[in-house]
């Protein structure tokens, strides 16, 4: 069964889309920990990040790069954090966090719950640094 992540690649689920190239997929998480919080997946759907293989897992770490470079220009911040949990969703992903302090990043923290009109505002943003 296909995993939530491969229903958004494949347009069965809606998304706020940051960037998409034949291999790698970057969108908005809708509950983020922080404003632009971007999830970078692989559009093959892998459960485990040290189970793709080496040029798959380099190209998603390559295509995070560049999107971090925008999501850091369209919400200021010190740097993005990144993270790799990958228990919530069975397909590998990395979350860029914008931060400014270590607690930015905490999972245990309540999550924001923007709406639709707000990520879509912030995904025009970081789209239009890349």
């Amino acid at each position: 069964m296909a995993s939530i992540f491969t229903k958004i690649i494949n347009g069965e689920i809606p998304c706020h889309k940051i960037a998409e190239d034949d291999k790698y997929f970057a969108f908005l998480d809708i509950n983020p920990v922080k404003e632009g919080h971007t999830l970078v997946i692989p559009k093959e759907e892998v459960d485990y990040i040290y189970d793709l293989e080496d040029e798959t897992l380099a190209g998603l770490n390559i295509f995070a790069k560049k999107v971090s470079v925008a999501v850091k220009k369209a919400c200021p911040c010190n740097r993005i954090g990144i993270t790799v949990i990958g228990l919530e969703v069975p397909h590998a992903h990395i979350h860029l966090i914008p931060i400014d302090k270590l607690n930015d990043m905490s999972f245990e923290k309540p999550k924001m719950n923007p709406s639709s009109e707000e990520l879509a505002m912030v995904a025009e943003r970081i789209r239009s640094f890349l």
